[in-house]
């Protein structure tokens, strides 16, 4: 019987070892290179992401550290443009204006789209006829939106003012007056993002499984049951998302507070935040302190986000 030179200079306790190597070394060469091949097909995607998004966002940095009107040169600042913005009660104000708007916003559009959803959802004629209608604003332009309800709720001659005056009720001033500007904002913002949110709540319905509800029926549970104790919880990672999106959008609420009432005497209870980082680049000539307010604001952004993703362990449910 033959026997097989054993290597020379390993000791037997360590053989094993270089032999699994050996057997497993084109695997990982195989690994390697699909690994080179992943980047190889990545790279166009990430040069431009680096390109226009993290190098923006690094000049975007350095600027907040600068003291700039967009034409002369740049001065060193260092922190002052945070401590000026910090400091601002105009800041203050806009944020105010800012939890106000989405405070407003997030509720209508939470139950109005998951209305929508459920009226969608059952067995009417014209489902697809209704969806599309419902769904139309969403894909149309955020100025041609702000235009339209600027003139249905127009103080004088408006739709809205004309049919409140026909039933003997008040006129309010709408988006001229301070204490209606932002409530007619949120209007605007609501109808437009409706259809949006019907349609994310509508795609979770309909994930849910036949059996489930027909099984609770048949346990005698009622409609408002079936919907509350089974489609409700079920539905909570669509409603997750629909939250986390909704908040994201009211905080940078900005075109139909612009369109809608800027310039007007309700301009300073519409000033979001984002609003105010427009006046302070391109009104005043800071920007700065505008780059400055935006790195806080995407701070605090992130920061509520976070808190969303730690909390919704507690009531989100995969199952």
């Amino acid at each position: 019987m033959t026997r097989v030179a054993e290597p020379i200079g390993i000791p037997a306790s360590h053989r094993g070892n270089v032999d699994a190597q050996r057997n497993t070394s084109p695997r990982r060469r195989r690994s390697r290179r699909s690994g080179w091949w992943a980047l190889f097909f990545l790279a166009p995607s990430g040069i431009t992401l680096a390109i226009f998004s993290f190098a923006p966002m690094l000049v975007s940095l350095w600027t907040s550290l600068q003291k700039w009107n967009l034409i002369g040169p740049m001065q060193w600042a260092g922190l002052d443009n945070y401590a000026k913005v910090l400091t601002s009660p105009a800041t203050g104000q806009a944020l105010l204006n800012t939890l106000y708007f989405t405070i407003g916003y997030v509720p209508i559009v939470f139950v109005g789209g998951l209305g929508l959803a459920l009226l969608m959802n059952s067995t009417i004629r014209g489902r697809g006829f209704f969806r599309s209608i419902y769904f139309l604003p969403v894909v149309t332009s955020w100025v041609v939106v702000a235009l339209v309800w600027k003139w249905l709720l127009a103080p004088k001659n408006g739709v809205v003012n004309e049919i409140l005056g026909a039933l003997g009720l008040p006129q309010p001033g709408w988006w001229s007056d301070p204490f209606w500007a932002m409530p007619s904002v949120i209007m605007a913002s609501a109808w437009k993002d409706l259809g949006f949110v019907m349609i994310l709540f509508l795609a979770g319905l309909q994930a849910i499984p036949h059996t489930v509800l027909e099984a609770a029926s048949i346990d005698g549970a009622t409609r408002w049951q079936r919907f509350w104790r089974v489609s409700f919880p079920l539905l909570s990672p669509t409603s997750f998302l629909v939250v986390v999106l909704s908040l994201i959008n009211g905080f940078q609420v900005f075109d139909q507070a612009y369109v809608m009432s800027y310039g007007t005497a309700a301009t300073a209870s519409t000033q979001t935040v984002v609003l105010q980082i427009y006046d302070l680049t391109f009104r005043y000539g800071r920007v700065g302190e505008a780059t400055a307010l935006s790195w806080l604001f995407f701070i605090v952004l992130i920061l509520v986000t976070g808190l969303q993703f730690w909390g919704q362990r507690k009531w989100v449910h995969s199952e």
